[in-house]
């Protein structure tokens, strides 16, 4: 039975027969008549007329500059950019291509079935079969862990999108449950897309999606769990009078987003943002309510020229002083903010920390320089759309992600599957660098571990490749730390080459103190292996650089797989070993630098390098230093990942 009061008290319901223009209409006389026009000219124009002057925050416009145009901003042409994946055809979120096939006259390779099957992980989650897309409204909630997630449930290409749901005690052994929000209604006909759950100071919870309507347009609704005394969460009820947002003047319906996580103001209103854009320049904007269905636009909290469309936007707090999460309303001096978004123009995940002022609704960067979007990546790989949660129940943040397929759809149609999520991650501040989040797996991945090698005070010599005695190398867990030679360190000349990861030839490139790391789903020829590798840079003034880096230009060789040089720079503190952790679940690599400084995430499709003829290999590319290591590495388990029976 329906929850008769999940909120507090409704507003009126629409009658039926309702459609997005009616409801559009409505809204629109609605925002006029209590703004008179006087907020959102200046607002929307000024972030668009801003876009090559405005560095570090949102500044309104003077009354006297509102003689401007309302109407939606005009395309900007977008270079034609590699985009690892697909989120769907209608409102600017665009289909699946394999762009390196596109105009190709090349044959694809002839992956056969046993080749396929290699590639499904075993204890990263997946959905039984077809496609899989954005981590949705992740909580705790009674004893479970529970993980909804864009899903189309007819096929493994996007499409017919509706919200998975799966719940778990650990975060690592999943129960697949029925469906949880599907498209019915017109205002979520043409795709149930990203949202997002609020659990409310009395327990009871909301969550809040994007639907895009009859005429392919974005709009915000509302749905509720019909029982909340049910710890599955098995029903959910959409509200009779969605949608309860749409885009406000100035805003193409296009644009207008994936609805945060709320949050709780010292006026004792729930506050969210939904990504957009004004012309190029990305947009958080923030609205206030006090019952989820009554809505206040009170302005941007944050937004970069350049950037393009924010879309799966995150806004959580981070302590600067202890080791545990915060729940997503906690402020004051003690925490920093965290800005995250997800840039639809390159699809890549980025991040900053900064400040955030409670009563202006606004959040201003650490440091411009490395504002959101131009600045750190949250994962430099194969990562997007990701969305945290506030783990009640330990007391962490913990991070999901979309690993999207970087393959042909021709082969993913054969598997019958497409994408992954990442292994969920802790996420902390580096209170030794302040300025970069430090992302690690949840513990309970640990509970994988199978039998452990340890490998001590290894030396590897400059050019050299030595092999790593395991039983497998499909399943691994590894930890691993590298020591350069101090003399090499020290008398190796300085350069003023600029080093970078995706543009300096990769493994294979030589350099006096790199590259240098661990070969993985290598096969004994060494025809195919993916690089996961540190490089160290030497500058005009003596200093130290460190990179740390993942090759898949030599991770297989079929011809029609996307195979890139992923990476960026890592901070290494005074007395640091170089450091890496690294997870392999066959066509998935984790890697994290650093104690999780720096993130990568890599799908490869090796031919040669499965089951039993897999291999691990540690290499020395640099010309100048010996490099000595130690590795711990365990081969992990798999997850049990399963249909629930009333029985479990």
């Amino acid at each position: 039975m329906a929850d008769t009061s999940p909120l507090l008290p409704f507003s009126h319901s629409l009658g039926p027969g309702s459609t997005y223009s009616s409801i559009r209409w409505r809204s629109k006389i609605v925002l006029l008549l209590v703004f008179s026009g006087l907020f959102l000219v200046p607002l929307i124009v000024s972030i668009a007329s801003n876009d090559n002057g405005f560095k570090q925050h949102v500044q309104y416009l003077q009354e006297d500059d509102q003689n401007v145009s309302f109407s939606p901003p005009k395309e900007t042409t977008k270079p034609q950019i590699l985009r690892p994946g697909s989120r769907g055809v209608s409102a600017g979120v665009s289909e699946k291509a394999n762009v390196n096939l596109k105009g190709a006259q090349e044959k694809g390779y002839p992956q056969n079935d046993s080749m396929l099957s290699w590639q499904r992980t075993s204890f990263h989650f997946q959905p039984e079969k077809n496609w899989m897309n954005d981590p949705n409204g992740p909580l705790y909630y009674k004893g479970w862990y529970h993980f909804f997630y864009q899903h189309n449930p007819h096929a493994a290409v996007w499409g017919d999108i509706v919200w998975g749901h799966a719940v778990s005690r650990d975060l690592i052994n999943w129960f697949h449950l029925p469906l949880a929000i599907v498209s019915d209604e017109w205002f979520d006909i043409n795709g149930v897309w990203t949202g997002s759950a609020t659990i409310l100071l009395n327990g009871k919870i909301v969550m809040l999606y994007t639907g895009s309507t009859n005429e392919s347009v974005q709009v915000q609704n509302l749905a509720y769990p019909a029982d909340h005394n049910d710890p599955l969460l098995l029903k959910w009820v959409k509200y009779s009078g969605n949608p309860v947002l749409v885009s406000p003047p100035g805003i193409d319906p296009n644009d207008f987003r994936d609805p945060t996580t709320a949050w709780y103001t010292s006026e004792g209103k729930w506050r969210i943002t939904i990504g957009s854009k004004a012309n190029n320049t990305g947009i958080a904007l923030v609205y206030d309510t006090e019952d989820f269905i009554n809505f206040k636009l009170s302005g941007v909290l944050h937004g970069v020229p350049g950037t393009g469309m924010w879309e799966c936007v995150d806004f959580y707090p981070v302590s600067k002083t202890g080791q545990n999460g915060l729940d997503t309303s906690a402020n004051g001096p003690h925490v920093k903010h965290v800005v995250k978004t997800s840039l639809d123009d390159v699809r890549k995940d980025s991040y900053a920390l900064g400040t955030y002022d409670d009563k202006t609704g606004k959040w201003y960067p650490d440091n411009p320089e490395i504002d959101v979007g131009i600045g750190i990546m949250l994962d430099y790989g194969m990562f997007y759309a990701s969305k945290t949660f506030y783990d009640q129940d330990k007391g962490r943040r913990v991070l999901w992600g979309w690993v999207a397929e970087s393959d042909t759809e021709v082969d993913d149609v054969k598997k019958g599957w497409a994408s992954l999520q990442g292994i969920p991650r802790t996420i902390l501040l580096d209170t030794k660098t302040s300025s970069n989040l430090l992302q690690w797996p949840v513990e309970e991945v640990e509970r994988l571990r199978l039998k452990g090698k340890e490998f001590n005070n290894i030396e590897v010599k400059t050019g050299s490749v030595m092999p790593l005695e395991l039983d497998g190398a499909t399943q691994l867990d590894i930890a691993a730390e590298f020591e350069l030679d101090k003399k090499a360190l020290e008398s190796t000349a300085e350069s003023n080459v600029d080093f970078s990861c995706s543009t300096s030839g990769g493994a294979a490139q030589r350099g006096a103190l790199g590259p240098f790391g661990l070969l993985v789903l290598a096969d004994d020829s060494l025809a195919e292996h993916t690089s996961v590798y540190f490089y160290v840079a030497k500058g005009n003034n003596g200093t130290h650089k460190t990179f740390f880096c993942t090759d898949q230009s030599r991770s297989s060789v079929a011809n029609d797989v996307k195979k890139e040089i992923y990476g960026s720079y890592v901070p290494v503190l005074e007395g640091e070993k170089l450091s890496v952790r690294i997870l392999v679940d066959h066509s998935i690599v984790e890697s994290f630098a650093q104690g999780g400084r720096t993130v990568i995430t890599s799908r490869v499709y090796p031919t040669r390098a499965i089951y039993g003829a897999a291999r691990l290999f540690l290499f020395n590319n640099a010309i100048e230093a010996t490099v000595t290591s130690s590795l711990k590495i365990w081969q992990m388990n798999s997850a049990f990942i399963r249909r629930y029976s009333n029985e479990q």
